[in-house]
């Protein structure tokens, strides 16, 4: 099967953005800026901006075991609308990914329902409690993309350091939620000022920061690749930066809503606020900002965290962490720091294309003849107001309820077929 897009603008290697067209076959691109094929379906881009599929290490889909949040169906078809055409799903499910029986059931089920590429985590622990190791080698075997325990924290660092040296052996990555459990004292944001303006417990920044500390020397010492989630303190990244100048494997990530905001910015006690990490202080948000620019924090991902209504309806006390960020990702990012000069274009592309698929060895995130046509046409002009009530997802907890973004996906495409399509609504 050929198709042929025109009509297209895509970035060169001036960081322009030019006339173009596309042709593919067979799901991947065989050339750009060529004729028209005979035969081939035409699609007409509208003189909008062609970008590469966006990459997200960092997702959440709830199934198997929590679907009243979000399925593989929902949380797929909620990325394809965002314009994200891989995704790594983190194992924080029921049951985990901890064994090679589990893992091929979560296979099954993005084979049947899954709208987008989804490569599943396998959980470095059983169950992920932090003690019993997992079959690293038999959960590679199996289509393990990285190994993590996401959602917690793994507390014992000889259990950190044994699986590290496990999956130097196998040159895979291991992913950590770093977050030292007896450091949370039971807060639901940020130690700093607005917690105590709120009457809330905050979590302190060193919660994150030593764990990273800890383990960026234990991977130095298995001689282990190392990756840091959701970065969101001036000392996390300290230890980030520093352990790359000591030649330390180590790579990093931050979330669009720890650029976006900081705990000075939440309104009230409401739920829709409550993620981990938490919105930090300014100036660890300044810091994010610097670091991604200089290369210490190396892509973005979303966490994407759905939950229910009822889940989120009330305060922050016995609420779950978490926010939805598929379909605001790219739209916020690039209104708020493409449309001011903060960034480049090319930058926020390749922080959330190329950047993440390079760290964990993905053939994707590249438009370029012989790559998979995993492709998102995205109109820069188009402004519209974020409502929740329009997501894809079944979550609706997001915190930029009301924010006016441009850069909205009108069309995604995996391996040439048109998984999301704005005319389509």
């Amino acid at each position: 099967m050929t198709k042929y897009i025109q009509n297209v603008k895509l970035l060169n290697g001036q960081s322009e953005l030019v006339e173009s067209t596309i042709t593919i076959v067979d799901g991947r691109i065989t050339e750009i800026g060529g004729e028209q094929p005979a035969g081939a379906e035409i699609i007409d881009g509208k003189g909008n901006f062609l970008a590469p599929g966006f990459v997200d290490v960092h997702v959440h889909l709830r199934e198997p075991g929590f679907e009243h949040k979000e399925t593989i169906a929902t949380g797929t078809a909620s990325a394809a609308k965002g314009g994200f055409t891989t995704i790594c799903a983190m194992p924080n499910t029921k049951p985990v990914p901890d064994s090679v029986e589990n893992l091929e059931l979560i296979n099954s089920l993005i084979e049947q329902s899954a709208k987008v590429r989804v490569l599943p985590y396998g959980s470095l622990t059983v169950a992920q409690s932090g003690d019993e190791r997992t079959d690293l080698e038999a959960l590679k075997a199996s289509g393990a993309v990285a190994f993590s325990d996401d959602g917690v924290g793994v507390q014992l660092a000889a259990t950190m350091y044994e699986q590290m040296q496990a999956a130097a052996k196998l040159d895979m990555v291991v992913v950590a939620h770093c977050e030292d459990n007896s450091l949370i004292y039971d807060g639901v944001m940020h130690e700093g000022k607005r917690n105590k303006e709120l009457g809330l417990l905050g979590i302190p920044s060193i919660c994150e920061s030593v764990q990273i500390a800890r383990d960026v020397l234990l991977a130095e010492a298995a001689g282990a690749r190392y990756h840091v989630c959701h970065v969101s303190t001036k000392e996390s990244v300290r230890a980030v930066r520093d352990a790359k100048a000591a030649g330390i494997r180590v790579t990093a990530e931050v979330c669009p809503h720890h650029l976006l905001l900081e705990e000075m910015d939440i309104p009230s006690d409401d739920a829709n606020w409550k993620m981990n990490p938490p919105l930090r202080a300014i100036d660890d948000k300044d810091s994010l900002h610097a670091a991604l620019l200089d290369g210490t924090i190396d892509c973005i991902a979303t966490d994407h965290a759905p939950h229910t209504v009822e889940e989120k309806c009330c305060g922050m006390v016995g609420a779950p962490f978490g926010i939805v960020g598929f379909e605001t990702a790219f739209p916020l990012l690039y209104t708020q720091f493409v449309e001011t000069k903060k960034w480049t274009l090319k930058q926020l592309v390749d922080w959330m294309t190329v950047k993440p698929a390079q760290i964990f060895d993905l053939p994707y995130g590249t438009l370029e003849v012989g790559a998979a046509a995993d492709l998102v046409l995205i109109d820069l002009n188009q402004e519209q107001s974020i409502n929740p009530d329009e997501f894809a997802s079944k979550g609706r907890n997001t915190p930029f309820t009301g924010w006016k973004a441009k850069g909205w996906p009108v069309l995604t495409m995996v391996e040439g077929n048109i998984v999301y399509n704005e005319e389509a609504k």
